[in-house]
């Protein structure tokens, strides 16, 4: 996110709108985002449903769970406001006026992202 954040002034001289959509609880994704000074909205998806409709959903199974619970205290019911362990696979979108979309990377290795370069790009060439 910080290195989307790097290349926001950018981003704005191509007229676009960069915002991030967490599963988590509004209280959440609002902390998230002053705790990271983000100049762009992180708008939260209770329920996953804006994900689901993207077909980036996943229940993690009972390893997963339990990783999560014991390793880094996270209880993902709680933290996302339903009673479930499903999250979204992270995924970025370029989606151009006429709502095509013109850049979609999606990578279940929620360590990597589309590099900033290629959204730059991506918005040069609209």
């Amino acid at each position: 996110m910080r290195a989307y954040q790097a290349v926001l002034p950018e981003m704005n001289k191509h007229n676009a709108t960069l915002v991030a959509i967490s599963p988590e609880l509004p209280d959440n994704s609002l902390s998230f985002q002053e705790k990271n000074e983000l100049g762009f909205e992180v708008l939260s998806d209770v329920g996953n449903n804006v994900a689901r409709d993207f077909g980036l959903v996943f229940t993690l199974d009972d390893a997963a769970v339990e990783v999560f619970k014991n390793s880094f205290n996270l209880i993902l019911p709680e933290k996302n406001g339903v009673d479930s362990w499903e999250l979204p696979i992270p995924a970025t979108y370029v989606i151009d006026q006429d709502r095509a979309i013109a850049l979609a990377f999606v990578e279940p290795d929620y360590t990597k992202r589309v590099e900033p370069d290629a959204l730059l790009e991506t918005l040069a060439a609209l």
